[in-house]
């Protein structure tokens, strides 16, 4: 064989040749922790400039709706040209200490891609009306992994919900014009309440039902609850007699005006809610208002008219010898806005029971289940 690489030769020359295997696992090696240094300082570079995303401040909250509001905040320009996503997290704020966000690193509750700010929330969660709420804000930049690189948490700042807008009372007018019925005829208002609220209407209010801060029962984005003031009457009927039910859960005594007195073409009908609790019957809140008054105005354009001679719910038919309508499947709560003098009306005793407290509808809370009368914005 005339290889001059044959096996003798290797023997014989094997300290050599182990001195080039070891020099080349050696520059082999070296290379590798070079590599492996330059990895790692550009892995810690990186790591380094998102450790340094500027913390947001000054977070503000605009155009707070019922289920929606808008956010933004102040960075620095270079992070807001880098930055690739938004973390927002949000509570109920419901007291104790509310900043209760996860590790500074894992995304909770929302994460959204970059946008120019404000960034408009809407439909990530379902926000209730009228419900205070903690949020805090992360910048993040998304890594080639998968991974983010984040800032610190922001501070939390705290806000209100609002109200139901006109197109969400719209659509709770909407349900209640399906379940309202037929119409009955009425020819009073009425109110009951116990002996001791007329005597005290008699002598520290000068002979007047003064108008009360609406409460907080039905719908919780109402919005005449806790402010709009009024004196609520009914005005439903029964079917056998077209006279107002015997009973009542408010007292014994029933003061009864009549209807044309506040229903005429000088009053304003505006519809408020629409609501069970917890009962096969539902509820519908309509504002009786004298045009152009405190009332009026609080209502024009937050809640929708109604037209007086032409809706589901109360209607005043003009004639020489008006008449009233009220729908017979829902129960009507009336608030007039307007002081109510007892000379006005008549006051008598009702022949039926006043314990049914079970019909109170005071601060009653609204069935959030209810698929009649609930829509998706909240409760």
């Amino acid at each position: 064989m005339n290889c001059p690489w044959h096996w003798d030769h290797m023997v014989q020359h094997l300290p050599c040749c182990a001195e080039l295997l070891l020099l080349a696992t050696t520059q082999t090696a070296a290379a590798a922790s070079r590599s492996l240094l330059i990895w790692t300082t550009a892995r810690s570079e990186t790591m380094g400039e998102a450790e340094l995303l500027s913390t947001p401040h000054n977070i503000q909250i605009s155009e707070v709706t019922c289920d929606s509001f808008h956010v933004a905040w102040e960075m620095t320009s270079e992070d807001a040209a880098r930055v690739t996503h938004y973390f927002i997290d949000l509570s109920r704020k419901e007291g104790g200490e509310q900043n209760r966000f996860k590790h500074r690193d894992v995304p909770t509750k929302l994460v959204a891609k970059a946008v120019p700010l404000p960034m408009a929330v809407r439909g990530h969660w379902f926000l209730s009306p009228r419900t205070e709420y903690c949020v805090a804000v992360q910048t993040a930049i998304r890594q080639p992994d998968g991974d983010y690189q984040v800032s610190e948490w922001s501070q939390v700042v705290e806000f209100c919900t609002g109200d139901y807008a006109m197109d969400h009372l719209q659509q709770l007018l909407d349900k209640a014009q399906g379940v309202a019925g037929r119409m009955l005829r009425f020819s009073v208002f009425y109110r009951n309440q116990h002996p001791e609220y007329f005597q005290y209407v008699r002598t520290q209010c000068g002979g007047a039902m003064l108008p009360s801060l609406k409460d907080n029962s039905g719908s919780h984005g109402s919005p005449i609850n806790g402010k709009l003031c009024g004196v609520f009457l009914s005005c439903n009927t029964e079917f056998d007699t077209g006279l107002p039910p015997k009973d009542s859960p408010y007292g014994p005594l029933r003061f009864h005006i009549s209807a044309g007195h506040l229903l005429n073409p000088n009053t304003h009908l505006y519809f408020a809610d629409f609501y069970c609790m917890y009962t096969a019957y539902h509820y519908v809140v309509l504002v009786v208002a004298p045009v152009g008054s405190e009332g009026d105005r609080f209502c024009s354009g937050r809640m929708p008219l109604l037209d007086l001679t032409a809706n589901p719910f109360l209607i005043y038919v003009p004639g020489p010898e008006p008449t009233f309508c009220h729908a017979s499947d829902v129960i009507l709560e009336v608030l007039y806005t307007e002081p109510l003098a007892l000379d006005q009306g008549t006051l008598v005793q009702i022949s039926g029971h006043h314990q049914l407290m079970s019909l109170s509808t005071a601060n009653a809370k609204k069935d959030p289940s209810c698929k009649v009368c609930n829509i998706s914005v909240g409760r």
